[in-house]
C-alpha cells in the first residue's frame, strides 16, 4: 500500500490567457492552486467550493456567481469566493466574506496593488461581522442582525452587557457604544448587545451572543428513542437557565456512537460529537458514580464522566447527572469558548463512503460520487481507481493498493474511519456490484469481535455508479431492454460448477447476460465452456457484444454473433454481453446497433386485435 497526501489550497481560476501571468502570481503568494482556462470551468469552480477551498476566479463576477447558485444553502459554512478583474486592480469579496473572504481579498489586494471592494456592511462600520461572530461564539438571532445593522447605519448607539467578561472582539471593536451603557439601560434609542451563556431572547434592537463553552455528556439505552434525549437536554438547559446555543460540543462512550438519537441530537444542537473508551471515562472522577453502569458498559460514569473529558484539565462540572428512562446528561463548562473543534479529546464518529465512480468518464460519475468524494478526506483503493478520479484529488490524502488486496483495502479504510475521518473507498462502475460495498459490510459483521467500538460502529454509506453493464449496453444499443442477469466468471471464490450450474439457469430462462471477469492470463476456459453451454439454448445469430474500458479514451467495441464469438476477444478489461433469443443487430447510419425487443409491438397488435 503506497500513501500519498496532497495538501488543500485555494484554487486561482482564469479564464483567458492573458491573466495567466496575475493567476500564477496570486496563487505563489497565497499557496493556491492555478488553473488557466480550463476546459470545464463551471464544474472545477463548484467542485473546489464543495470541497470547501476559496475560489479566486480571474473573471467577471457573473461567472462565479452562475457557476455557485445552485450550491448557496448557507452563508455560514460557504467559503470565501472572490473576483478579480484581469488588471488587478478590483478585489470583489463575493461569498465567505465573514468566513475570511474579506481578509484574503485584502491580502490579494495588497498582492496586485489594487482595492479590494468589502461591501458588508457591518465591516464597514464596526470593522467586524456582527451576523458572522468569532470562532467559539453564537448568535442566537442570526434573523435579526439584518435589522440591527440597518439601525447602526441611521446612527444608533449601542448598549453592550457582557455576563462573559470575554467578548474583547466586541469590546475592541469601532461600535458606537454609549458611554456607561449597562444591562440596566433602557433608553429605547439604544441598540442593545447581549453575551451571556443564559437563554436570553433578542429581537431586532437587542443582538444575544452565546459563548460556546458548554461541554453535554449524554449516556443513553440502546435504541433509545431521538425525541427523549433531546426533551431531557433542552429540560436540563431550561431548568439551569442555559442557552442551548452555548453547547460547544457533546461526548459519549465509542459503544453509542452509532445510536440514531446521540446524533439526532449532534445536528440539533449543530455541536460536534466525540466519543471515548470505557477506560478513557473510567479514569475521570465525579460526583454520581454508578456500579450498574460499570457492570454494563465498564464504566462507573458516562455523562459525567464524558463531559469532564471534553474539557479535560479546564472542564468543571456544572449540572451533575440528570435522568430520564432511558438517557442521561451532565453539563461541564470550559473557563474560555472553544474556538477549535480539532483541539477537543476523544474522536468523531467516523464515515466511510462506498463510491462507485462509473465506467472511468467523469462525464458519467454521478453527482452523489462526485459530493462523496469531496467530502472525504481520505481516499483508499486500487491506483488505477485512484487515477479515474485524479481531478477531485486536490487535497486529499491518497492510500493506493495494488489489484487483488480486496480485503487490506477494507480493513484498511476501516481503520480511517474509526480515527474519526471522512474517507472514500472507491470502487469501479457500482460499489455494489462486484466491488467492495458487500464486503465491507461482510467484513464487519463476520469479524465484529475484532473490531474496536470505534471501528464497528462507523457510519457507512454506499454511493451506486453506472457499472461496466450499463455503459457497454449504451454504448453499442439497448441490448439489456429486456430482463437480464449479471454473472462473474471468476472462479477464485465461486466454484467453477457453482457457476455452470448459474450459467446453465439463465440461459434455459432465455435471460440477456452480462460476463464480468471474463478472461485472465489463468482463466482461459470459463468464457469459452459459457457459449457452449449458450449454444444449445440460443440461435447461432444471436449478437454478442465485446466491450473493453467503455467511457474511457481506450473504448473498444467489438459486435459478433453466438455462432462467431472467440473467447479470445475478451480480457480482464473487458465485460461481454450476450443477448436472448429475441435480440437484434441493425444498422443505423451505417453502424450496427444492438437492441432487445420488450415486446411493444406484440403488446400494440394485441391491442389492436382486441379493438377489432
Amino acid at each position: 500500500m503506497k500513501t500519498q497526501c496532497k495538501s488543500p489550497s485555494p484554487l486561482v481560476l482564469t479564464l483567458h490567457d492573458h491573466a495567466a501571468g496575475l493567476a500564477r502570481r496570486i496563487a505563489a503568494a497565497i499557496d493556491g492552486q492555478a488553473i488557466i482556462t480550463s476546459p470545464h470551468p463551471a464544474q472545477a469552480i463548484r467542485d473546489a467550493s464543495l470541497a470547501g477551498q476559496p475560489v479566486i476566479g480571474i473573471c467577471a463576477a457573473g461567472i462565479l456567481v452562475r457557476a455557485l447558485s445552485p450550491l448557496l444553502t448557507d452563508k455560514r459554512h460557504e467559503p470565501p469566493v472572490i473576483a478579480v478583474s484581469p488588471d488587478g486592480a478590483h478585489v470583489v469579496p463575493l461569498l465567505g466574506g465573514h468566513n475570511g473572504g474579506n481578509a484574503l481579498a485584502r491580502r490579494i489586494a495588497h498582492i496586485t496593488g489594487g482595492t479590494a471592494a468589502i461591501t458588508t456592511a457591518s465591516d464597514n462600520i464596526t470593522g467586524l461581522a456582527l451576523d458572522e461572530p468569532p470562532a467559539g461564539w453564537a448568535l442566537a438571532n442570526p434573523a435579526d442582525a439584518k435589522a440591527f445593522i440597518a439601525a447602526l447605519l441611521n446612527g444608533a448607539t449601542v448598549a453592550l452587557h457582557d455576563e462573559t467578561e470575554q467578548a474583547t472582539w466586541l469590546r475592541t471593536s469601532a461600535l458606537p457604544f454609549r458611554e456607561g451603557s449597562s444591562a440596566a439601560d433602557t433608553d429605547t434609542d439604544a441598540l442593545r448587545i447581549t453575551c451571556t451563556t443564559r437563554a436570553v431572547a433578542g429581537d431586532q434592537r437587542h443582538l444575544v451572543y452565546h459563548p460556546r463553552q458548554l461541554l453535554l455528556g449524554v449516556g443513553m439505552a440502546r435504541h433509545a428513542p431521538a425525541q427523549e434525549i433531546i426533551d431531557l437536554v433542552e429540560t436540563t438547559l431550561a431548568e439551569a437557565r442555559l442557552s442551548r446555543h452555548a453547547v460547544a460540543a457533546i461526548g459519549s462512550i465509542a459503544c453509542k456512537a452509532d445510536e440514531e438519537a446521540l446524533n439526532a441530537l449532534a445536528h440539533w444542537l449543530d455541536a460536534p460529537l466525540r466519543l471515548f473508551t470505557a477506560e478513557q471515562l473510567a479514569r475521570m472522577e465525579v460526583p454520581n458514580p454508578s456500579a450498574v453502569v460499570a457492570a454494563e458498559v465498564g464504566t462507573p460514569s458516562v455523562a459525567e464522566a464524558a463531559a469532564l473529558a471534553l474539557g479535560g484539565d479546564q472542564a468543571r462540572l456544572l449540572v451533575e447527572k440528570r435522568k430520564s428512562a432511558n438517557c442521561t446528561v451532565a453539563i461541564a463548562t470550559l473557563p474560555t469558548p472553544l474556538s477549535d473543534a480539532a483541539s477537543l479529546p476523544g474522536r468523531a464518529r467516523g464515515r466511510l463512503f462506498v463510491v462507485g465512480l462509473g465506467p472511468g468518464d467523469a462525464r458519467l460519475r454521478t453527482t452523489q460520487a462526485r459530493e462523496a468524494l469531496l467530502r472525504a478526506t481520505d481516499w483508499v483503493g486500487y491506483g488505477l481507481y485512484l487515477d479515474l478520479a485524479a481531478d477531485l484529488a486536490q487535497g486529499k490524502r491518497l492510500h493506493a493498493f495494488d489489484l487483488g488486496a480486496e480485503e487490506d483495502r477494507v480493513r484498511h479504510a476501516i481503520r480511517l474511519a474509526a480515527q474519526g475521518r471522512n474517507v472514500a473507498l472507491l470502487c469501479s462502475g457500482d460499489a455494489a456490484i462486484y466491488a467492495m460495498a458487500s464486503l465491507v459490510f461482510e467484513l464487519l459483521e463476520r469479524d465484529t469481535e475484532t473490531w474496536s467500538d470505534f471501528e464497528r460502529r462507523i457510519a457507512v454509506e454506499v454511493i451506486p455508479g453506472i457499472t461496466a453493464l450499463q455503459a457497454a449496453s449504451a454504448a453499442a444499443g439497448a441490448l439489456i431492454g429486456h430482463d437480464f442477469c449479471a454473472i462473474s466468471l471468476s472462479d477464485l471464490m465461486t466454484p467453477w460448477e457453482v457457476i455452470r450450474q448459474r450459467i446453465a439457469a439463465v440461459a434455459q430462462g432465455d435471460f440477456v447476460i452480462a460476463f464480468y471477469n471474463p478472461r485472465s492470463r489463468r482463466r482461459t476456459h470459463q468464457l469459452a465452456e459459457a457459449f457452449d453451454i449458450l449454444c444449445a439454448h440460443r440461435p447461432a445469430c444471436t449478437p454478442v457484444l465485446f466491450a473493453a474500458q467503455v467511457g474511457r479514451p481506450e473504448e473498444r467495441l467489438h459486435i459478433t454473433t453466438l455462432a462467431e464469438a472467440r473467447a479470445e476477444n475478451a480480457d480482464m478489461l473487458s465485460i461481454v454481453l450476450v443477448g436472448n433469443s429475441e435480440s437484434r443487430i441493425m444498422e443505423a447510419n451505417g453502424v450496427p446497433r444492438l437492441y432487445t425487443p420488450r415486446g411493444y409491438g406484440l403488446h400494440g397488435k394485441n391491442e389492436r386485435e382486441k379493438g377489432a
